[in-house]
């Protein structure tokens, strides 16, 4: 039977795309070290993240961008992101385990695992996936914008990252939904 899992990183985060991952690992191909990516350092996630995607039977990338969540709201966002991912699969699977407590509403025959990250490998290869590219992509934003400090909270309302915003303009790849940011823009939009 060919499973796939799939899990998400950045649904907290007030800026960027969610990211979900889907994988089916090959069992003639063991990856040792698998893990939720959280309890993995970033050395470590760094150096599965090839591995995984050489060995694996197939994996796929599936995103929601900062437009998507504000219009959807974070959670629809995340399941259409998760969906994506798994029907971006070269090999169909025959089921499918999804780390949380809730499933898209999808054609796939599927299970929720809470904490399936830390326990069912092709969840947490999913998880290391996720997670370095979406860190890869803050990089990616912390060159271009230093003075928010990407690299260090990767989107996160840190207490850093919320003073930052006091002085600093809202970036496009903001959530404007998001609490913090709506409450920014409202009060710096010009009264009508």
């Amino acid at each position: 039977m060919l499973i796939a899992g799939v899990d998400e990183v950045g649904r907290g985060p007030l800026v960027g795309d969610v990211v979900t991952a889907a994988v089916i690992l090959d069992p003639l191909k063991p990856i040792g070290e698998l893990n939720d990516s959280k309890k993995l350092s970033e050395k470590k996630r760094n150096a599965l993240f090839p591995i995984i995607q050489e060995r694996a039977l197939a994996w796929s990338i599936g995103r929601a961008s900062p437009a998507e969540i504000d219009e959807l709201n974070i959670l629809h966002a995340t399941m259409l992101a998760m969906t994506r991912a798994v029907e971006g699969l070269t090999v169909t699977p025959d089921f499918v385990k999804v780390d949380g407590n809730r499933l898209p509403q999808w054609r796939f025959a599927a299970e929720a695992i809470v904490k399936g990250d830390g326990s069912v490998p092709e969840i947490s290869a999913a998880s290391i996936l996720a997670k370095v590219i979406r860190d890869t992509e803050m990089q990616t934003l912390d060159a271009l914008h230093p003075e928010y400090g990407f690299a260090q909270h990767k989107g996160y309302p840190t207490k850093a990252h919320l003073e930052s915003l006091q002085h600093l303009p809202i970036l496009p790849e903001y959530r404007t939904s998001f609490k913090p940011i709506a409450n920014l823009l409202a009060c710096r939009s010009p009264l009508k």
